[in-house]
């Protein structure tokens, strides 16, 4: 189904997400502006370096958003093969070319702005798999085969992210393919295997490395060694016990001042939380919650609005939720490193921690999910059917067209 732009414009869209996607832009780029004053000063001479290439990024994203909403789905399904081998080349092209930080090559520098490669791909992994799903869901539900076929190009593309290296991201991928597995009503015993070799993977380059069984055991114990290996950590949980209830307010945060590293990355969540309490936590928490609502809300009438024999509204609804899995994990993924559940990862807070490639690249996803939601609506509108799904159940999807 191919809809002129002039079209698209008198489509309806789900301002609820919308909303959410903007309140979290604004609490992105007044976190990074307050978490890296200290940092811009220090290296840069002015308080602002941080926050004026964030606002750049989100300037382009909300660029290549207003494209990606005027781009019909039949144009994703249709490139998709290509999306995918342009990942595998980048993750090779980045082991050779790539920008080295701390031990990891993941950047490829590209003058304005180094671009981590890992972000595009878990966007060509949702479209990928959704595709091949909509085409094989058949088989996937009942033949092994049709999953096995899928460990060659994801195993290929687990091996190049565990060079760079990138756990965290291998990580969240084998998540998305299970999920979208599950969805598309695949039994659960894939689970098995897709995420259990790549999680046994993971164990064994753990368990050889000193370094990383380091960084594993003083996450279990960061008071063991508060100057050392555990030093992070305890400055995180710091500025989380400073927040109590209602912070101690925007802008006076104590651990920024160069105390906590990574203070606008990967551990922007604490400045956060010591600024804004619980209760601003509890908030920032129920954004996120609610973009996964509507993520499975517009996948879940995507695939139910004509039944999975319709390819493009099934291709839709998994790309929705694959976005919402990716978007909802690898924010749980980051708070769960702030609170000390897990070993720090490298994954960003979406939205909100600095780091343009996953500013851009989230942008792009989630102005995916609003074009599945637009063109859902099109087609319920012009087949007069009412808008809302009939069953809460995302893998209970039957052929034929509902009237």
């Amino acid at each position: 189904m191919t809809l002129t732009p002039d079209r698209t414009r008198q489509w309806d869209l789900d301002w609820v997400l919308v909303g959410a996607v903007a309140a979290l832009m604004a609490l992105g780029l007044l976190m990074v502006g307050s978490s890296s004053v200290a940092i811009s000063e220090k290296y840069f001479g002015h308080a602002t370096h941080f926050l004026g290439r964030q606002a750049m990024a989100m300037g382009l994203g909300l660029v290549a958003a207003w494209v990606i909403v005027h781009v019909p789905l039949s144009v994703w399904r249709q490139q998709r093969g290509k999306l995918f081998l342009l990942g595998l080349g980048l993750l090779i092209l980045v082991l050779v070319f790539g920008r080295e930080v701390n031990g990891a090559k993941r950047w490829l520098p590209l003058g304005v702005m180094n671009f981590q490669v890992s972000e595009y791909v878990k966007l060509a992994v949702v479209v990928f798999m959704a595709g091949y799903l909509a085409r094989h869901g058949q088989a996937v539900r009942e033949q092994y085969e049709a999953v096995i076929r899928l460990m060659l190009p994801f195993g290929a593309m687990a091996v190049l992210l565990l060079m760079e290296p990138d756990f965290g991201s291998t990580f969240v991928i084998a998540v998305i393919i299970t999920g979208m597995l599950l969805i598309a009503g695949a039994p659960w015993r894939y689970f098995v295997i897709t995420v259990v070799p790549i999680a046994a993977l993971l164990v064994f380059m753990i368990i050889t490395s000193p370094y990383r069984m380091a960084r594993v055991s003083n996450f279990l114990d960061p008071w063991a060694d508060p100057f050392g290996q555990g030093y992070q950590l305890t400055q995180a949980l710091i500025a989380l016990g400073r927040g109590e209830w209602l912070g101690v307010g925007m802008g006076e945060s104590v651990q920024k001042l160069l105390y906590l590293p990574d203070a606008h990355t990967d551990f922007l969540f604490a400045i956060f939380a010591e600024e804004y309490g619980l209760v601003g936590v509890l908030a920032l928490i129920g954004l996120y919650a609610l973009i996964l609502i509507r993520c499975f809300r517009i996948g879940r009438r995507a695939n139910q609005a004509f039944g999975t024999e319709a390819t493009q509204t099934h291709f839709g609804g998994l790309i929705a939720y694959g976005v919402g899995i990716w978007v909802a994990l690898q924010a749980m993924i980051n708070i769960g490193v702030n609170l000390g559940l897990f070993p720090t990862k490298g994954l960003t807070l979406p939205l909100m921690s600095y780091g343009g490639s996953s500013v851009l690249m989230i942008m792009v996803a989630l102005a995916l999910v609003i074009r599945v939601d637009m063109e859902t609506r099109q087609a319920l509108k012009q087949a007069g059917v009412h808008a809302e799904p009939r069953s809460t159940d995302p893998a209970d999807s039957k052929g034929g067209e509902h009237g």
